[in-house]
């Protein structure tokens, strides 16, 4: 019933939306007074806040190179059917250090981490996890929990070939470390050069944030009754149980609740003064587009990445053998946490250090950001200047 009724509610807003696009055609003849300009504000606000349930475009067509900018297109390197391998390539023909980012499976599409990719791409050659929608998946294509996504993980890298080196973000920072864990134990030809994890929650025990609080307030049992839904008919997952993308936006919403009331404010503000409020729009724009995520996969990481902590303590099992980061040894880990962050506090990343026991200290390394919350490590001037430094420098060392 949760889905059918956001469905009905969506359903219901169309005329309304369309109304508000239909005004905005004398948007011209009605923005010389200041009346007619709050009115095409408000109208604005109508249309264009709403949620969206397909891949934005991730919008990277040049590169710097130099003193010059080089063209970029996207290439679908491997289809599989909870997500492709996406590739940025560049117009020159010179080898660059193989770069996978894994993107989180937390709601938005990989276009959240456009701003990293964009940053990787003036020195590496980028790949990145680009998930699907899981309303969009057949049945047919079976299930896709916590295991299947180490899968993906793993076949990545194999697609790419020996010499890989990736940047895990968020969620995926516990899968990327078990999918390196697993390739160690098998002395796997393809296990990266380096892993750079940031802001992941690896010990969620380590000074509890509200999301790991609210992960744990509940038995795993609440969460499968009050927050799973099947997929509508008119999707290509019908049937399929998901955690719905508006549920998790509404969360994260919920969190930060003051500071997005008072973005829109802004935005309607400019609007109404004559701006074209671009930035707070085109952040908005990525923000609302949605995921849905298979219920397995969110269910089995609230229990064993959130309720249980089960590869802090050593208990994580894969395919039916247990987990051992302290196999790693010929991959460089670099740790990545932000001052401020309140999704993955500090201290919950750096914990990746001491499960992977093997390495030697020069192969580890761990940068904490001052000034940061979640998305300023990923995103932003302080990625840019003063984060990613530190991600190229654990390349150049092992490259």
């Amino acid at each position: 019933m949760l889905y059918k009724t956001y469905q009905t509610f969506t359903d219901c807003m169309k005329p309304v939306r369309f109304g508000a696009r239909l005004s905005l055609l004398n948007e011209a003849a009605t923005n010389t007074l200041p009346a007619g300009r709050s009115a095409m504000a408000m109208a604005h606000m109508i249309a264009e806040t709403k949620l969206t349930h397909r891949r934005p475009p991730f919008h990277i067509d040049t590169v710097a190179s130099g003193n010059r900018l080089l063209g970029v297109h996207e290439e679908v390197v491997l289809s599989l059917p909870f997500g492709n391998l996406l590739r940025f390539v560049r117009e020159d023909s010179r080898p660059k250090p193989k770069m996978l980012i894994i993107a989180p499976l937390s709601g938005h599409f990989a276009t959240l981490l456009r701003d990293t990719a964009a940053t990787l791409l003036c020195d590496h050659d980028v790949y990145i996890t680009d998930w699907k929608n899981a309303r969009d998946v057949p049945l047919s294509a079976g299930p896709f929990g916590f295991d299947e996504y180490v899968d993906y993980v793993i076949r990545f890298l194999e697609e790419i070939g020996p010499g890989a080196n990736l940047i895990a973000v968020c969620q995926p920072c516990v899968q990327a470390l078990v999918a390196v864990a697993v390739m160690a134990e098998q002395d796997h030809p393809c296990q990266p050069r380096s892993m750079t994890l940031m802001g992941g929650p690896v010990d969620t025990r380590i000074a509890p944030t509200a999301v790991n609080r609210l992960a744990t307030s509940k038995p795993l049992s609440w969460f499968s009754k009050q927050l799973i839904s099947r997929v509508p008919l008119r999707y290509k997952g019908r049937g399929r149980k998901v955690y719905p993308g508006f549920m998790q936006l509404g969360a994260f919403l919920s969190m930060n609740m003051g500071r997005h009331m008072a973005q829109h404010r802004k935005l309607y503000q400019q609007l109404a003064d004559g701006e074209d409020g671009t930035v707070i729009r085109h952040f908005y724009d990525e923000y609302f587009a949605v995921l849905d995520l298979t219920a397995e996969f969110y269910l089995e990481t609230v229990d064993r990445v959130f309720q249980r902590a089960l590869l802090a303590k050593g208990e994580l099992d894969y395919r039916g053998t247990r987990v051992q980061p302290g196999r790693i040894r010929k991959t460089a880990l670099l740790t990545v946490e932000g001052e401020r962050d309140d999704i993955c506090a500090v201290g919950q990343t750096a914990a990746a250090h001491d499960l992977c026991s093997s390495l030697r200290a020069h192969l580890k390394r761990h940068h904490l950001q001052p000034g940061v919350g979640h998305y300023g490590l990923f995103s932003g001037r302080k990625w840019e200047t003063q984060v990613y430094p530190q991600v190229k420098s654990l390349v150049l060392a092992v490259n």
